[in-house]
């Protein structure tokens, strides 16, 4: 689109759908609203959490999903809410005709809000890697090449499907009047740290420092280096459509970029990233064990499972190769003492709503 924003440094709060897509949607953290691990997507609080979906229906847009599993976003509030099977879907055709749709509401005097998921490269991963390796598979990891090859093929795929889906935004005018939020909710490994064959085990940045790009009709073209959180883009939504916060919900851990992304000054915030690495288990545990707090210089790894902790300097190591925990740094304590702050608001888990059980890949 004419008018994007290209994110370099969008940093997840998990490396894995489900949490990641509940704290996009809601600008909060798992940590804080109820969805912090693979079974916790039932636990999610709407009574405290205003979702963007929430907010648009509230302003009569039709609110439309498509996705792999309803486990990735609640179904409250959704006019139109679809699951597909992913092993037998052609999600060009699907979405395209998707988009066909949103155009007939939108030239009927509706807005519209509509979530595409794109599944072709978990597919692939779930069938060539996830059903055929552990987090431990020697072969896996003495194998970066072709692991770097199997990747690519499937993201060449990714790239077809958002060059169909961009053409038809073009064809329906939709860059002109929309907001198109291109977003990967997390990473994947291709084999760098061993015990961690695909992503949801550790919070490296290969699999929390994601990509995004953030179209709107008013909003000049360029590249934004700076980091930011996935929680940051639904309040940024919010303003870019005049729509206020509902005060008596719980505030948001994100903060709106929007004046940043015109050029107004940015000041960098850390960022939290949590994950419940299954270690020698064949599911992950319900409770996260592995913490990150990242800024765009460090990056602090708390390994509660064994308490131990990492420190890396990814300006000078961005492939967090060596560890300086044992070094006498000043940002170290920084880092720590900000990630208790993160920790210190831990939301009291519902054990009166049921876990979430079906259709859990195990990472």
């Amino acid at each position: 689109s004419p008018n994007s924003i290209f994110f370099t440094q969008s940093i997840t709060y998990a490396p894995y759908t489900n949490s990641s897509i509940h704290a996009l949607i809601s600008g909060s953290y798992g940590s804080r609203n109820g969805c912090y691990s693979y079974w916790h997507s039932s636990r999610f609080k709407h009574q405290l959490f205003k979702t963007l979906v929430d907010y648009l229906h509230d302003e009569n847009y039709f609110t439309c999903a498509d996705l792999i599993s309803d486990l990735v976003l609640p179904k409250k509030n959704f006019d139109y809410y679809e699951v597909y099977d992913e092993s037998n879907v052609d999600l060009e055709i699907r979405h395209v005709s998707l988009l066909e749709k949103m155009k007939e509401k939108f030239d009927n005097g509706n807005n519209f809000f509509l979530y595409l998921h794109y599944s072709g490269i978990h597919t692939g991963i779930r069938d060539q890697v996830l059903k055929v390796f552990d987090n431990f598979s020697k072969e896996f990891f003495e194998n970066k090449v072709a692991n770097k090859e199997r990747y690519d093929k499937l993201f060449i795929q990714a790239e077809k499907y958002l060059k169909t889906i961009q053409e038809k935004l073009f064809e329906l005018d939709f860059f002109k009047n929309s907001i198109v939020l291109v977003i990967s909710d997390h990473g994947i490994s291709i084999g760098e740290k061993f015990g961690e064959r695909a992503y949801g085990s550790f919070c490296y940045d290969y699999t929390i420092k994601t990509f995004a790009n953030y179209c709107s009709p008013d909003i000049p073209s360029s590249e934004f280096n700076e980091q930011v959180s996935h929680v940051d883009f639904m309040p940024t939504i919010l303003e870019d459509l005049k729509i206020s916060q509902n005060k008596n919900f719980e505030e948001l851990d994100g903060k709106s970029l929007l004046n940043a992304m015109k050029g107004g000054k940015y000041e960098e915030r850390y960022v939290f990233t949590e994950t419940a690495n299954p270690l020698n288990e064949r599911a992950p545990p319900k409770q996260p064990n592995t913490k990150s707090i990242r800024s765009s210089n460090w990056k602090l790894i708390f390994n509660e499972h064994n308490n131990s902790k990492e420190l890396y300097n990814l300006h000078e190591d961005p492939n967090e190769v060596n560890n300086l925990i044992d070094n006498d740094i000043e940002i170290k304590n920084i880092l720590w003492e900000n990630l208790k702050k993160f920790q210190g608001v831990r939301t009291q888990d519902d054990l009166a709503v049921p876990l979430s059980k079906r259709g859990l890949v195990n990472p």
